[in-house]
């Protein structure tokens, strides 16, 4: 069941499933809840799995001005306080992997580890150019089915397009009754290009697994292993087949290989019982 949680000013949409300890999902370019749900399905046996609609995106509301990785990073501390957790594990994917880094770096005691799906420190010039095509897409694309149709070539592998799966993600947002405004969606795409980490990043204390997809053509490996690099500790992997949202294509290899990396953080670094 989902339900507001108050953070700020914010009216945050969140929903939760299972019992254990906590864990802090975040979603990336106008992503809601709906797309973790093969995780809070599958990993609820043994943990307490939250999810959350960004700013802008699905039952969230997009406040005035220009949205800023900051912000959201503080709008998912807020959820966690809102839901009265003391610390979580947080996993999120593409740009819900930079607020992911914004948390652990603003908010570190609420951050037990960190998960960086298909991340970076900062865009370089390829991945800018590629940026700007999207906004370009977005903008002048004859519908939101022409839209998705050239956004997913760069999210998906050629197996789930040509499988069937992409067509009926595809299906599964027309019908979404929560539409997020071109506006909204390029106003968070505009806030990760400019957003960096880089020199920041050393910082972070959380244990980290860092994890890219070898054929992902926006956050291409080469980005999440010097984000890896750059976090003391962290653990860096490719997922050689898989694309830039694995947790969707192979949801099964992708939540054992999460929940090992949790176990292991929880037998290195046990937490008190919640009172």
């Amino acid at each position: 069941m989902g339900r507001h949680v108050k953070a700020g000013e914010l009216d945050i949409w969140t929903e939760q499933a299972g019992d254990g300890p906590d864990v802090l999902l975040i979603g990336g370019l106008g992503d809601t809840v709906e797309s973790w749900q093969l995780q809070l399905d599958g990993l609820a046996e043994h943990y307490r799995m939250t999810a959350f609609d960004n700013r802008g995106a699905g039952r969230t509301a997009m406040p005035e001005g220009q949205p800023t990785v900051e912000a959201m990073a503080d709008d998912a501390a807020g959820v966690l306080r809102g839901l009265d957790i003391s610390s979580a594990h947080v996993a999120g994917f593409s740009g819900g992997s930079i607020i992911a880094q914004e948390l652990a770096l603003r908010h570190p005691q609420l951050v037990r580890s960190l998960v960086l799906q298909s991340t970076w420190s900062a865009m370089d010039q390829y991945m800018k150019t590629l940026a700007r095509s999207i906004h370009w897409q977005a903008e002048l694309a004859p519908d939101e089915r022409a839209f998705l149709e050239f956004f997913f070539l760069l999210v998906y592998t050629p197996r789930a397009h040509n499988s069937g799966m992409v067509g009926q993600i595809i299906e599964g947002a027309l019908a979404f009754p929560y539409q997020q405004s071109t506006g909204d969606f390029l106003k968070f795409l505009d806030a990760f290009v400019v957003h960096e980490t880089a020199d920041r990043l050393g910082q972070i204390t959380a244990p980290t697994l860092v994890l890219a997809g070898g054929v992902d053509p926006m956050s291409r490996p080469e980005l999440g292993e010097d984000v890896a690099r750059r976090i003391p500790g962290a653990q860096f992997e490719v997922l050689p087949n898989e694309s830039h949202q694995p947790f969707q294509e192979i949801p099964a290899e992708w939540n054992a290989r999460v929940e090992a990396f949790w176990q292991e953080t929880e037998r290195l670094h046990p937490q008190m019982p919640r009172s």
